[in-house]
């Protein structure tokens, strides 16, 4: 956004006097006017012209007569900025940078539009122009910069601030619409009852799930406590790996219980089990380890679980002799029992809830007559990295596992015992939809990466025969935790994620592998940074958190991995007549990587940003032979691997 400073009234006169100086606009005197000018006569001549601009082709194609405008409107605010025609010129000035943006389609006025727009509530708050102000910022934010969730806040900002306003019923409808395609939280003031106000929302799950991994996804409107706790089955009651949620709400058509029938899990439960406290169960019927972690922007948290014949000899065993960090105490509830043993139990809702509702009872055990929107929805979301909580209260993210399985270790299946190691690949173009990725010289990341997983597919699949998937086929946006998900989900022996790099730097070029672990490179902290939407500070504040989620990933392999792809390229690319810079295998905590069950590699294939680098992603052939040589690595690797069965 381009800000711009008040202005000092003692330097307002001789900025006046500078700007009076040329000859005045068509719609304006031919004498230059002063503050004690009729500023009601000179705004009606600035809306006249405006008006000839939008209408009059031969007027309105030359961006000159568009500046003259603006400048019209700009000389009125300036010459009186307190008067009550300010506003109005600031609302005015909006609408003409938002007119030249669609008319010309230069970024520059896109920011002039929303920076004077915004100026309209910065500056006159409470003024009956301000919540339109708000909606055309949101109408912006949505349609051109497409940043639905910055729209929201705009429009957010019209109910919650301006709930009188005529703008109001429009903004509601946005945010409705926002909420159903987006998942963004409506505002509390669309919610209901004042004193939930301070209740973070719960809102739907999303799951990924296979015969031996599930991958749930619960996510909220903010930062939220939780603690979890594993319960052994008891009578008729089964597993149960339940998460409660503190300082929460859930709404009602949420809560719905969610069969999955997978193997692993037999389905999913919510409810509003205190008047701040959501209980999400999760019924178990195999499971060897599970591990939970949180991601922000937005926050969510991210269960993995992990069937028997996935046990790892490093995960720790519930009931073993080894220490185990226990689950956050809970105070008694009122009949004496502990609220976290009596997970399936029907609770009274209490009345806050229940005028909040307008129901007496709320349930996480099934209901056979339910009709409530089921708690699972499949939507696209934002990409998010780690996060950690200062609450003593957060559990941090830990892998735990249940008792081994009785019985002899699982034998080599056949295509193992031939050599044949890998099976089946799965490669991640980054970014996609409504995330471009990096952009320079009129190319988007999300479609590059596109072009060169699908060339790279058709190469794998010619040369090794083996299976490849591609976590998206054309242009749509995918969560990175579900990127992740799909390559556990379909039982994937290598995971490759693509990019293109970026830097504010236009010298800086060359392409880069990168492996999942801990950084003390703060370019490469950059790097991971901006794939994962997120601040070199909040991850560097991570780091403790990363080590133990790590612990039990294919660190070493995916390190042999990228070394074998990246060889490959830099014995190819780094010489005539495709010359890349080698930058070198790296390593860093890209959250996209978190969670893989195989070796797990991120390419930057270039720097979009450097105008060499980028001619050479223009190139067709360039991208034949990056393919090739990404193909021939993998293979390299394979060989290597399956000589050692």
């Amino acid at each position: 956004m381009i800000c711009r400073p008040h202005i000092p009234h003692f330097l307002l006169a001789l900025l006046l006097l500078l700007l009076v100086m040329p000859a005045a606009p068509a719609a304006a005197t031919s004498d230059a006017y002063t503050p004690q000018s009729d500023l009601e006569t000179h705004y009606q001549q600035a809306k006249f012209f405006f008006n000839q601009l939008k209408t009059t082709s031969t007027l309105g194609v030359s961006r000159d007569n568009w500046l003259k405008g603006a400048g019209n409107f700009r000389r009125i605010y300036l010459a009186e900025p307190k008067s009550d025609l300010a506003p109005a010129c600031l609302l005015m000035l909006g609408r003409l940078y938002s007119d030249m943006y669609r008319a010309f389609g230069k970024g520059i006025d896109l920011g002039e539009a929303i920076s004077y727009y915004r100026d309209v509530d910065a500056l006159f708050p409470g003024n009956r122009l301000a919540d339109d102000a708000l909606f055309a910022v949101g109408l912006l934010l949505l349609e051109d910069v497409q940043d639905p969730q910055r729209a929201a806040k705009s429009f957010g900002r019209i109910v919650t601030d301006y709930p009188e306003g005529d703008m109001r019923s429009a903004a509601e409808t946005k945010l409705k619409e926002l909420s159903q395609k987006y998942d963004i939280p409506l505002p509390r003031i669309m919610v209901g009852d004042p004193q939930l106000m301070n209740l973070t929302n719960v809102l739907p799950v999303k799951y990924w799930s296979s015969d031996d991994y599930t991958r749930v996804v619960i996510n909220t409107s903010g930062p939220v406590t939780y603690r979890e706790e594993l319960l052994e089955r008891v009578g008729n009651q089964p597993r149960r790996l339940y998460i409660d949620f503190q300082e929460s709400y859930i709404e009602p058509r949420f809560r719905a219980p969610v069969p999955i029938e997978d193997g692993l899990l037999k389905r999913i439960r919510t409810g509003q089990f205190s008047p701040d406290t959501v209980r999400v169960v999760l019924d178990i019927e195999s499971i060897s380890s599970y591990k939970i972690f949180s991601l922000p922007s937005p926050f969510r948290v991210v269960i993995d679980v992990r069937g028997q014949n996935k046990t790892t000899t490093t995960d720790r065993r519930l009931g073993s002799s080894g220490p185990a960090s226990p689950p956050a105490p809970t105070p008694p509830t009122p009949t004496g029992r502990r609220r976290d043993r009596d997970a399936d139990a029907e609770t009274r809702q209490p009345s806050l809830v229940q005028q909040r509702d307008n129901q007496v009872r709320t349930s996480i055990e099934p209901a056979e007559n339910k009709t409530e929107q089921s708690l699972v929805v499949l939507r696209e979301r934002k990409k998010t990295g780690l996060s950690q909580s200062s609450s003593s209260d957060r559990v941090v993210p830990q892998t735990t596992s249940l008792p081994a399985p009785e019985g002899r270790r699982a034998p080599l299946s056949l295509a193992q015992q031939l050599g044949l190691g890998v099976r089946t690949i799965v490669l991640d173009p980054g970014h996609g939809g409504k995330d471009p990725g990096a952009i320079a010289y009129g190319m988007k990341e999300k479609d590059i990466v596109l072009h060169v997983a699908k060339r790279l597919a058709d190469e794998l699949r010619r040369t090794l025969g083996v299976t490849v998937i591609l976590t998206r086929e054309d242009d749509v946006f995918l969560p990175l935790e579900e990127r992740t998900a799909i390559a556990n989900t379909s039982g994937a022996d290598l995971f490759v994620s693509l990019h293109i790099n970026a830097h504010p730097s236009p010298q800086i070029k060359g392409f880069e592998t990168y492996f999942l672990n801990l950084s003390t490179n703060d370019e490469a902290m950059r790097v991971a940074a901006r794939e994962n939407a997120t601040s070199t500070h909040q991850m560097s504040d991570l780091q403790d958190i990363l080590l133990d989620i790590m612990r039990n990933s294919k660190i070493n392999e995916s390190s042999r991995l990228a070394r074998q792809v990246h060889g490959s390229m830099a014995g190819a690319l780094t010489a005539p007549p495709f010359i890349l810079k080698d930058m070198g295998v790296k390593q860093a905590p890209f959250y996209v990587l978190i969670g893989a069950e195989m070796p797990a590699i991120l390419i930057e294939l270039a720097f979009i940003s450097n105008p060499d680098d980028a001619r050479l992603l223009s190139d067709a052939t360039f991208i034949d032979e990056l393919a090739g040589t990404i193909s021939i690595g993998i293979r390299s690797y394979i060989h290597a691997t399956t000589a050692q069965l």
